[in-house]
């Protein structure tokens, strides 16, 4: 078809669960604005998989930017405990960049999603 954007899928893998509890919820978003919480997101895609699920796939997704935020929910209340602002359960981001006071911007876990499609490894961390 003349014309149609082209779409590819992607693959997210998730490493370094301390546990298989819980849940593992993903965001994949194209809006800097909303990363990594992909509040007030129309576009944004969200994911819950169960922790054994290590693997995860989009299909279809318009070619571009994203960025991806991923949480082990690991008592599946759908949201990221913290103590004292604190994360207590684990986290991680595309591209894997290194973490300071807050999350990353959007640009540090931005990655390309060309035609052929693309792969990112998440590596969890624990702060607690």
């Amino acid at each position: 078809m003349a014309g149609a954007s082209p779409v590819a899928p992607l693959d997210v893998d998730v490493s370094n669960l301390r546990s298989a509890k819980g849940l593992i919820q993903l965001c994949l978003t194209s809006d800097p604005t909303n990363f990594p919480n992909c509040v007030d997101d129309a576009r944004a895609l969200r994911r819950s998989v169960p922790a054994t699920m290590k693997a995860i796939r989009f299909d279809a997704l318009p070619v571009g930017g994203y960025a991806v935020a991923v949480i082990h929910d690991e008592n599946s209340n759908s949201k990221l405990d913290t103590m004292m602002g604190i994360p207590r359960e684990g986290f991680g981001f595309s591209r894997n960049p290194a973490i300071g006071f807050g999350p990353p911007k959007f640009g540090a876990a931005r990655f390309t999603l060309d035609a052929d499609g693309t792969q990112q490894g998440i590596r969890m961390r624990y702060l607690l």
